[in-house]
């Protein structure tokens, strides 16, 4: 979701051009508005390897010689963490130090400037005297994904130290819109209010924890931020708090949902397998740091981000007709 709005606001609003690091069997849904900008090799190229192949990056840095570097991938789904938590921590740590040894081991990438996309999750269980989270807020962690990316944190932090490279890392807080996987939560709201809209599925949406609360921000106020994190004073190693300025429990976020649903019949179903064993159910940041820093604002309302993840969902619903439950 990410790196594909990211790609739209460089492509709108920069003349850079634009590589994104894949698998070959990766699904390619999100970009596929960009399909022929990249065969005719007009600004987007795409280089295939793997975070966990360490040849791969080194080639890659090779051929495209970035001067600037987004690492936003992962395996970043918390639930799936707790199924597979060594292939987690493989692919957000090493995978993350693999990046960075890349970079690193290029003497004519010394310049370049680096985002490493931590999370949020890293905060995990946080009191209630500690809200709003600050940066200087101690981690708990509490999946394997957010061990993970307090690792992903710690290396961007610990690159940047010892070798002097030009790095900052980020802990975003939830951020959402079209395109979103249909693993996370609003995602999978939307998702089955649009197939119960189409009549596909019996009028009843299955939940997880509807009880902890999120602050939201759509994802195109996300990719700004992070534009402005590499092009505004970039400060070697520093690290930030980013997230919306709206906050509400999952449950209510899924009540607005339903209140903007064509259907008023939908009931609502906690399954077991969606609740995680323990969850971060208090994420509210702090975010004075970064928006002094940069002057960066959310400018998209929470009610306009469902609007449009209810849509996007809605089109593909009417399109592909057919979806796996979950």
């Amino acid at each position: 979701m990410v790196g594909s709005h990211l790609a739209d606001f460089l492509l709108e609003n920069t003349d850079w051009k634009i590589y994104g690091f894949c698998r070959w069997n990766d699904d390619f849904t999100n970009i596929r508005h960009l399909f022929k900008e990249i065969n005719n090799s007009n600004r987007v190229h795409l280089i295939y390897g793997d975070l966990n192949d360490q040849v791969s990056l080194f080639k890659c840095m090779s051929s495209s010689k970035p001067d600037y570097i987004f690492h936003l991938a992962a395996q970043s789904y918390p639930q799936t963490s707790f199924l597979a938590p060594i292939e987690t921590l493989q692919t957000n740590i090493i995978g993350t130090a693999n990046i960075l040894e890349a970079v690193r081991s290029h003497s004519d990438l010394a310049d370049a400037v680096i985002h490493v996309c931590a999370s949020s999750e890293v905060f995990g269980r946080v009191s209630k005297d500690m809200i709003p989270i600050k940066e200087d807020c101690t981690f708990h962690p509490a999946s394997p994904y957010a061990i993970s990316k307090v690792g992903t944190d710690l290396l961007g932090r610990y690159y940047a130290e010892a070798y002097d490279m030009n790095i900052m890392t980020t802990r975003m807080f939830t951020h959402t819109g079209p395109r979103r996987g249909d693993v996370f939560a609003e995602s999978t709201f939307a998702k089955q209010i649009a197939m119960i809209e189409a009549g596909i599925q019996d009028p009843i949406v299955k939940v997880g924890n509807l009880d902890s609360m999120r602050t939201w921000s759509d994802v195109r106020d996300a990719v700004r931020a992070y534009y402005m994190l590499v092009t505004i004073n970039p400060v070697r190693g520093e690290y930030y708090n980013i997230g919306g300025s709206f906050s509400c429990s999952v449950g209510e976020m899924l009540s607005y949902l339903l209140s903007i649903s064509s259907r008023d019949d939908i009931e609502v179903v906690v399954e077991e397998a969606r609740l995680r064993p323990i969850d971060a159910d208090l994420q509210i940041p702090c975010t004075e740091k970064f928006e002094n820093h940069t002057g960066w604002k959310t400018e998209i309302s929470f009610e306009k981000t469902m609007k449009d993840l209810l849509n996007y969902w809605r089109y593909r619903v009417k399109n592909e007709k057919i979806f796996l439950s979950r």
